[in-house]
């Protein structure tokens, strides 16, 4: 019986250098394929400035990734969509560049949002605070904002609520992120840890791991996360409560990665601008309402939805500061105002309702 002979090492590379040749080539054709397609979407915006077309057609987008997902035989289904996105992403952003506002500064949760949403071709500007954001797109000096909302664990921001009460924009998208808290400083010891800081929210996320693991040190709310990065870069008794892109932004190591108390811990970011978009067929609608002063008014308004079978993802009363004693509700509902029950819902409401505000129909994260 002959022994199988095994490939020489010289047969070996010949024909890995021949794979990494047909490689090459594939390259080459994604390529030549990704500049023919950002020139076609150029072409596209075009024509819809001529047409005086929105040039953002969440319907289209979606139709896109379901064709997607449906023809995909032998690739991973998630970093597929992740690629397309950032292709889809590009091309619309080469037919309008658009500025987004974050809570800053770089390296925040709420600048990971907008990358996740936008990709890396949007321009991304950091604010101090939330209301600085909508203060922005409120007045047109910058296109969009991505804002907390809400978050599993610790539920509404309500610096965002509030605002929504004192400025007029419109709710354009959202986004659900998966946060992961770590504990960063500068060596990445726990033992040369002073102080901890971070936003109010993140503190709260992990404050049973930093009760267990650093009683006796002292915490310290910072407008961000990015802030408190900043911070331990500068001192090395500071550990911060940050994200993965602030260890890399501010050159800092990990503590621990993952304090966070609870798993599954997702905030979800609401994305605002001066004008929703129109259906993509898997949407949701947002209202702010006031309520007459009489019993069973918040009955009456669920009810109106109710009749016509519309269902609520969430409802959350804030005071009105400057009215003590009076509230308004805040809605989210799904599909969009286009859609017919939604449409003649919000028409009995703004007829029932001592104030009304449509925030903004926009696709589901």
């Amino acid at each position: 019986m002959v022994a199988a002979q095994q490939p020489s090492a010289k047969s070996t590379v010949a024909g890995l250098a021949n794979i990494r040749q047909r490689i090459d080539a594939i390259d080459d054709q994604i390529l030549t394929l990704l500049q023919e397609r950002i020139n076609i979407a150029k072409e596209i915006g075009l024509l819809k400035a001529k047409g005086n077309k929105a040039k953002w057609d969440p319907l289209r987008e979606r139709q896109i990734f379901e064709r997607l997902k449906a023809n995909n035989r032998d690739f991973p289904e998630q970093p597929l969509i992740s690629i397309f996105h950032e292709i889809i992403s590009t091309c619309r952003l080469s037919q309008k560049q658009v500025d987004v506002g974050y809570l800053g500064p770089e390296a925040t949760f709420s600048h990971l949002a907008g990358v996740k949403y936008f990709g890396h071709g949007a321009t991304y500007r950091p604010f101090e605070t939330i209301e600085d954001i909508f203060i922005e797109v409120e007045k047109g000096r910058i296109h969009y904002g991505m804002v907390p909302v809400e978050n599993s664990i610790e539920g509404s921001v309500t610096s965002t609520l509030d605002a929504f009460m004192m400025h007029r924009v419109r709710i354009c998208g959202e986004e659900n992120l998966e946060i992961t808290q770590n504990l960063v400083n500068q060596s990445g010891e726990l033992d040369d840890i002073r102080l901890v800081v971070s936003h109010s929210q993140p503190l709260a996320q992990c404050r049973q791991w930093l009760r267990k693991n650093l009683p006796n040190v002292p915490q310290e709310t910072v407008f961000s996360t990015g802030v408190a990065a900043q911070m331990a870069a500068k001192d090395k008794s500071v550990a911060a409560i940050a994200s993965s892109l602030a260890i890399k932004t501010y050159h800092l190591q990990a503590v621990v990665q993952g304090i966070e108390d609870y798993s599954g811990n997702t905030t979800r970011f609401l994305l605002i601008g001066q004008h929703s978009p129109s259906r993509s067929g898997k949407d949701k609608t947002s209202l702010l309402l006031g309520l007459l002063d009489r019993p069973g008014a918040l009955n009456e308004t669920l009810a109106i939805l109710a009749k016509r079978g519309i269902n609520l993802t969430r409802i959350e009363s804030r005071p009105v500061k400057s009215e003590p004693g009076k509230y308004l509700f805040f809605i989210d509902m799904l599909d969009h105002i286009e859609d017919d029950h939604i449409r003649e819902g919000c028409e009995e409401l703004r007829q029932t309702c001592s104030y009304f505000e449509w925030l903004g129909s926009y696709p589901r994260g």
